[in-house]
């Protein structure tokens, strides 16, 4: 069905928010700067060989970061810690610290893993990809720990209504 671009934003609009997909904090260290955000888009894109999507936005601290790293940390939260997304969803890491507001310790390839998440990978950049605002940045994971698999996973619904850290 074809109509107008913003009866299309908006049907997509719905679609991705009833699709409801999980977010997850990734965190990067280069050049003596550690970054982290919050990410909407991201996702495996491929089962053999194992491949995960991250999207960051431009605009952003991490992205920046990120440019002159080797690799990332992807971490899953639990539903009930919107604060840990709220800090690294809601905080421009320009102006604020985000590792001076929660536990992390330094992990393979000195990437900041945070304490409290159930699960995260490090995983390789093998290459970028620029999607418009954001860049896609694919990983290859080579080292990573889940902590409790039956746990609830932090939702899109559960932050929509943050105040984005920049605009995307």
């Amino acid at each position: 069905m074809s109509g107008d671009t913003a009866s299309i934003h908006a049907y997509f609009d719905d679609f991705v928010a009833t699709a409801d997909h999980p977010v997850v904090v990734v965190t990067t260290e280069a050049a003596g700067r550690r970054a982290g955000c919050l990410v909407g888009f991201a996702t495996q894109v491929s089962i053999n060989p194992r491949r995960y999507l991250v999207g960051l936005s431009k605009a952003n601290n991490t992205f920046r970061v990120a440019a002159d790293a080797d690799a990332l940390a992807v971490h899953l939260l639990d539903a009930a810690q919107l604060p840990l997304a709220r800090l690294f969803g809601s905080e421009s890491g320009d102006g604020v610290d985000k590792f001076a507001h929660c536990d992390w310790y330094p992990g393979p390839d000195g990437l900041p893993i945070l304490t409290a998440a159930p699960g995260w990978f490090i995983g390789k950049i093998l290459d970028r990809y620029d999607f418009g605002d954001h860049v896609g940045t694919l990983l290859e994971p080579t080292a990573g720990q889940m902590r409790d698999g039956k746990r609830k996973v932090l939702r899109y619904s559960a932050v929509a209504h943050l105040s984005p850290g920049h605009s995307a």
